[in-house]
């Protein structure tokens, strides 16, 4: 969604992830295929958008899902009518305008949320802050009244502030389900997976990094001490937690003005949408990284490894064994997550 229709989406409710030894992405063998059929529906809301178009596709060809709901403000027939000429398995439906919203989310058992504005070259992920937390309280105010016992995959920046603004939401409405609302830090994965498996000549299909904390900057906190058959340095540790938590800056500065991570995002998001299908599905071990209400620090949202089932997460394992290095990021930046929540849940709060 752009900034020019950022104060509609605000409106709307008053208007009317393949095995763990596998790269993280839509793996080969399901591509172009078909699966049993599955009686599900998700919904992708911001679908004409950089990440949102992507997305959508990686999701279609996925062959994971039964009706794929596509929402966005504008845009949306074109993008629908496209990809659903892609010969794999499920349905796609166009759903255009704040008036068409809540059919977007009638009845899904996943919502994606990569609506909002990208980053621009010299933006943090906060300075998208008061734009894009009002798109996100407005999705949220809509899905409490559609859909309200769906898994809501948060993707709108910044999602250390935005997954505290839709929880709030969503607990005012009487709908909070901790284990459904997950902010998408798979990307930090990814990266991680990718310089980590550069730096060490590994096989990237086979190397496993658990990434921590939050979606931003230092929040973002890879555990490399805990990857099998590593060696690194300290050099190496140092500059590779820095890439992986300042990754997004490089596409930023390449794109050149033109645009932030949309490619590599949608990748992971439509990845992360596949593992949370396949957990409630009834799959077992199916265990990934992400951003969830929990007790594991003093910070009220924090991400780490979790077990997804059939009612979303299933098991928060958080995290052991920490190097000196990642201890003192932990402690570093668990004030600055709780200031980032504080403030999403104070935007509601002064909002009402």
């Amino acid at each position: 969604m752009s900034s020019s229709i950022a104060s509609r989406v605000s409106s709307i409710t008053r208007m009317a992830a393949p095995t763990a030894s596998k790269a993280v992405g839509i793996s080969a063998s399901r591509t172009f295929t078909s699966s049993t059929t599955a009686q599900n529906k998700v919904a992708v809301v911001g679908a004409a958008g950089g990440i949102g178009q992507p997305m959508s596709l990686l999701l279609k060809l996925s062959g994971k899902i039964e009706h794929l709901s596509l929402f966005d403000i504008v845009n949306t027939p074109g993008v629908a009518a496209d990809i659903g000429h892609c010969n794999t398995h499920g349905k796609v439906t166009s759903h255009t305008g704040p008036e068409e919203m809540s059919t977007a989310l009638d009845g899904c058992d996943i919502v994606v949320i990569p609506a909002g504005v990208p980053r621009k070259p010299g933006m943090s992920r906060d300075d998208l802050f008061n734009t894009n937390a009002s798109i996100v309280k407005g999705i949220a105010e809509q899905c409490a009244k559609s859909c309200p016992k769906a898994c809501f995959l948060i993707i709108s920046n910044p999602v250390n502030s935005t997954v505290p603004i839709f929880a709030d939401v969503l607990k005012s409405a009487g709908v909070f389900h901790p284990g459904k609302l997950m902010g998408v830090t798979t990307l930090d994965v990814c990266r991680a997976k990718t310089f980590v498996a550069e730096n060490q000549g590994m096989d990237v299909d086979k190397v496993e990094v658990d990434v921590i904390g939050g979606h931003a900057g230092t929040t973002i906190m890879p555990l490399l001490s805990q990857i099998p058959g590593a060696k690194f340095s300290d050099e190496d540790i140092k500059a590779l937690t820095h890439r992986i938590q300042f990754g997004g800056d490089e596409v930023v500065k390449a794109k050149d003005g033109a645009g932030s991570a949309t490619l590599s995002m949608a990748h992971a998001g439509a990845y992360f949408a596949g593992r949370v299908l396949d957990g409630l599905d009834g799959q077992a071990d199916i265990k990934e990284c992400t951003f969830v209400e929990c007790d594991i620090t003093d910070a009220p949202f924090f991400a780490s490894p979790c077990t997804l089932g059939k009612e979303g997460v299933s098991e928060i394992h958080g995290f052991k064994n920490l190097s000196s290095f990642e201890q003192a990021l932990v402690d570093d930046n668990v004030d600055s997550l709780k200031k980032m929540a504080k403030k999403g849940s104070d935007f509601v709060k002064n909002s009402q």
